[in-house]
């Protein structure tokens, strides 16, 4: 369907749809999951949690659950239900989300119309029933979706849906984060490793900030997090660089560890052979046990099992008051790399953002409260926070392959922009010494790598290339003379496979026998003819400095498999040959000669 105006402008309109059923779909998410908390950890377990954004007054009345043990059977009820949902009705919701939306992109730009509805109540009940997720995977599948739904509405080409569904990763995650800036970021960077979908970052910025102003306007504008007392000076940088190390070592650990974790669960069920659907259940249970064991056996147990539930976003503000202990900071760092593995290692439904920064958070506050009590002095409290904030700009930049946009992302999230100098330092740093697949598996290096761009790379190349390098020459190539038999061409086609030969008279190309000249010959019964009677003396020929990409153009447009190639259009010498099985094999040599 044609809807006028230039790509630019159509993906800009897309933007406008996106950005609306975006911003509704994504409050709609957040009022779920936030009434779903508040009845299971609430209600049922009478747990009074911290909430990020509240003021140390209110977020410091937080008290633990009475009875412990009723989280065992709430959390596995939230697997369960989830595990069933997941396992009968959409697979592709299992894990995280944010890989299926990146690997939708890169294949066929679709994503089935259940998912954003089944994928946002199996996040609901992982999450509010004390699941290790965050809501950013979750929210990323759900607006991709919607705008896979959108390009099958406006019945969009390829391209455009795959750009509709990348501009609803950016305006979902910029909305439900209050992030817009950083969400219309990450739409371009979270594709690849090495590289950047530039195309979609203004369509990404309209529909971030539509579906941002929604949901504001429901939720309120604040930033996700209360903002704290903070100071710092240049003179603490190094020390930034150093949390920016040790936050690489983190993430890498992070990384193994989900990855392992998944591997396990997945082994499990090959093993025993029991219902997928009991997967997250064993991950949910062991999750809650060591909860349970922390919180009843360990000192301050119940910071440390509590805040390893959920998102965790509400033992960041903690942090960000400085109102955890460093033997919390030092477990949870820990803690939380190990629930979120059994959470959606096992294949529960919610994203990693939350957790990553979460682990960051507390590196962050760790190394904050170590350099205050060894230099007091140069590192008064107020500069944990800052530490805090790093941490998870840091850590989760590293282990995601988006450094730019988590660090925009942070800074929105936390309303201190004045961190932007060291948080540059700290995450340049982990990703530094960050080596192999990151946290999210279906990014790929480039776009030469990606489904949605293959063909461009593959023209792009057969631009460098001239046909004087490519060609047959003129010595290798089985020529013909006027006065050869056709009889003769017919033998040549079965020997050698080539269905075309050039016909030289004194050295000059004067036409091409084929094999449909062949047979128009034949029809006549007259093979003993010679070949000048049947040759095509239409000729059309090129010359070596032709690139290939507009040799294969004419080879496609008057449908022929190869092209003579003459020094000069007026002489006519004939200096080479050059076939689409030449083109083939020199896009072949260049690509291997180029990937080394």
């Amino acid at each position: 369907m044609n809807y006028g105006g230039t790509t630019f402008q159509r993906l800009l309109m897309i933007a406008i749809v996106v950005g609306v059923v975006s911003g509704f779909g994504s409050l709609l998410f957040f009022e779920g999951l936030t009434i779903a908390t508040q009845f299971f950890m609430g209600t049922c377990l009478g747990y009074s949690y911290p909430v990020e954004g509240q003021s140390a007054a209110e977020i410091a009345g937080w008290a633990p659950p009475p009875n412990i043990w009723v989280l065992l059977p709430i959390i596995c009820f939230g697997a369960l239900a989830s595990g069933i949902l997941v396992t009968k009705l959409a697979p592709e919701t299992e894990g995280h989300g944010t890989d299926a939306a990146i690997r939708a992109f890169h294949g066929e730009g679709t994503i089935r119309k259940r998912v954003p509805f089944l994928k946002a109540i199996t996040a609901i009940l992982t999450i509010s029933t004390g699941g290790s997720a965050g809501r950013e995977g979750p929210t990323a599948q759900i607006a991709a979706g919607i705008g896979s739904m959108i390009a099958d509405m406006l019945k969009l080409p390829l391209h455009e849906r795959r750009m509709a569904l990348n501009i609803g990763i950016g305006a979902g995650i910029g909305t439900i984060f209050l992030a817009p800036l950083g969400g219309a970021i990450l739409a371009a960077e979270i594709l690849y490793r090495r590289d950047f979908e530039s195309e979609v970052i203004v369509p990404a910025f309209l529909a971030s900030i539509i579906g941002y102003s929604i949901f504001g306007l429901f939720e309120g504008f604040s930033p996700v997090f209360a903002e704290a007392p903070i100071v710092w000076n240049v003179f603490q940088i190094p020390f930034f660089l150093v949390l920016g190390l040790i936050c690489a070592g983190y993430g890498w650990l992070y990384i193994h560890t989900f990855y392992r974790s998944h591997e396990v669960f997945a082994d499990l069920v090959r093993k025993y052979h029991f219902p997928p659907f009991i997967k997250p259940v064993i991950g949910a249970f062991l999750t809650g046990l060591i909860v349970i064991i922390l919180f009843l056996f360990i000192p301050n147990g119940a910071e440390i099992g509590l805040g390893s539930l959920g998102s965790g976003y509400g033992f960041v503000q903690l942090a960000l008051y400085s109102m955890l202990p460093i033997g919390v900071l030092v477990a949870l760092s820990f803690l939380k790399i190990l629930t979120t593995s059994l959470t959606i290692g096992s294949g529960g439904s919610g994203g990693v953002f939350a957790p990553g920064l979460v682990i960051g958070g507390m590196v962050g506050g760790m190394c904050g409260v170590i350099f205050n009590i060894l230099f007091p002095a140069y590192f008064p409290v107020e500069t944990i926070p800052a530490f805090v904030i790093i941490g998870m700009i840091a850590l989760f930049g590293c282990v995601s392959y988006a450094p730019i946009a988590v660090m925009i992302m942070v800074v929105e999230m936390t309303g201190n922009f004045s961190l932007l100098v060291p948080a540059m330092g700290a995450v340049a740093i982990a990703c530094l010494f960050t080596r192999g697949s990151g946290i999210y598996r279906a990014q790929v290096e480039t776009k030469a790598d990606s489904g949605a761009h293959r063909g461009e790379y593959e023209v792009r190349i057969l631009q460098k290339i001239p046909a004087g390098t490519s060609m047959t020459p003129a010595e290798k190539v089985l020529v013909l003379h006027p006065e050869d038999k056709s009889r003769e061409v017919l033998h040549l086609i079965r020997l050698h496979g080539h269905n075309g030969f050039p016909v030289i008279d004194n050295g000059k190309l004067v036409g091409i026998m084929t094999i449909q000249d062949v047979r128009q010959v034949r029809k006549k019964q007259d093979l003993d003819a010679p070949v000048k009677d049947g040759m095509s003396r239409d000729l059309f020929t090129l010359t070596p400095d032709t690139t290939l990409d507009n040799a294969l153009k004419i080879m496609i447009e008057r449908d022929i498999n190869h092209i003579p190639i003459v020094d000069t259009i007026e002489s006519q010498k004939l200096v080479g040959f050059l076939t689409r099985t030449d083109i083939m094999n020199a896009y072949a040599r260049y690509s291997e000669e180029n990937s080394l």
